[in-house]
């Protein structure tokens, strides 16, 4: 089984391999590629963010010819409560709808949050708050602000065990 990743980000490609732990014993090929989300750089709803979440997924899964496509993608919503960080992802076969799933919000400092709805990116804003290189590769804004107790890479597992989830439960049911 071909499972291919809409990124090359290794927390995402880790979180996918971890999440597909639960498959062992089955022969598994990982192929991880940068595609194209399709929507802006830094997506700025939850529609936007899980758009190009299945963007990804679809691109992936046609760029690789894999059984499955995997597309995670992060971004940010407003709320009354300010702004706050939003994860979605997908996963496709091909002919069927995709399963899709969504993870952890937390609010962001009002500082970071003025950045971005003047047009930043949050890996930049990140990098340059937290005085780290490659924020995104790694703990992610959400470990920044849960002082690593949840990493980008939890949060990704986690939206990806659920989206495996639904994927096997489907299977299950269709025998």
């Amino acid at each position: 089984m071909i499972i291919a990743i809409g990124s090359t980000n290794p927390a995402k490609v880790s979180a996918v391999r971890k999440a597909f732990e639960v498959l062992d014993g089955q022969k598994m090929e990982f192929v991880a590629a940068g595609v194209p989300s399709g929507v802006k750089e830094q997506p700025f709803s939850d529609e936007e963010t899980l758009q190009g979440a299945i963007n990804r997924s679809r691109a992936v899964l046609a760029a690789k010819n894999a059984d499955i496509g995997i597309g995670l993608e992060g971004g940010v919503v407003e709320t009354p409560h300010g702004l706050f960080l939003c994860n979605w992802g997908a996963l496709v076969v091909e002919g069927e709808e995709p399963f899709i799933a969504g993870g952890a919000r937390i609010p962001l400092p009002e500082e970071i949050a003025v950045r971005l709805r003047a047009g930043e990116e949050l890996g930049p804003v990140m990098e340059n708050y937290a005085k780290k290189e490659n924020v995104r590769k790694k703990e992610g804004a959400i470990g920044v602000f849960t002082n690593e107790l949840v990493t980008r890479g939890d949060m990704f597992t986690h939206i990806t065990k659920m989206l495996l989830g639904q994927f096997l439960y489907q299977k299950r049911v269709e025998k």
